[in-house]
């Protein structure tokens, strides 16, 4: 055997065990490792069980404001992701005997949030179409939805609805809605 054909064997094992460590050895070592199982046999709650408590905001019993209500809303890291659970959760039928301000039926189709601060809500076209109207009622749908994300999220400064993907002028034909609003608290009602 002459020298160079010793020495291409010698570098082809090299390789083909250099092939090996990577395709098998490696894999091995940097896999996820299994999750241990609880005595119970079963694995622990996920993360996504965690919660925070947002206040959320509905009619008072006589109608002329608005309340503001503690309630358990799912946790996410991101802010507009936040802001998407505590919106939906706004939406969401509310607790007896408390009353939504928003009419039943409207969901959140998208939301947006700007650098600024400014977030954008898109809501289905029953916000409109199913509003029993009125300047009060209306203020109320309004504020319950800006109150809601710019007294949970400080990150979020401005509200501005939008109706089916499209800005509108109002909602019932009193508010206008044409650019983002700040909070307000006016219409919530102080404890006593």
């Amino acid at each position: 055997m002459s020298r160079r054909t010793a020495v291409i064997s010698g570098i082809a094992v090299l390789v083909l065990a250099g092939a090996w460590f990577l395709l098998f050895v490696l894999p091995r070592w940097y896999a996820p490792k299994p999750v241990a199982a609880t005595d119970t046999g079963r694995a622990a709650p996920a993360a996504a069980a965690r919660k925070i408590t947002a206040t959320l905001y509905y009619v008072s019993d006589d109608g002329l404001s608005l309340v503001g209500t503690k309630r358990e809303v799912p946790f996410a890291d991101a802010v507009v992701e936040q802001a998407r659970l505590i919106v939906e959760a706004q939406l969401a039928p509310p607790p007896a005997p408390l009353v939504s301000a928003v009419p039943a039926g409207t969901t959140l189709r998208a939301l947006f949030l700007t650098e600024r601060g400014d977030a954008f809500v898109d809501l289905s076209p029953e916000v409109t179409t199913k509003h029993s109207g009125g300047a009060l009622d209306e203020l109320f749908t309004v504020y319950a939805i800006v109150d809601a994300l710019t007294v949970n999220l400080p990150a979020i400064t401005r509200v501005q609805i939008l109706v089916g993907g499209k800005e509108v002028d109002t909602i019932a034909g009193h508010v206008d809605v044409r650019h983002p609003l700040i909070k307000s608290l006016k219409w919530v009602q102080v404890p006593e």
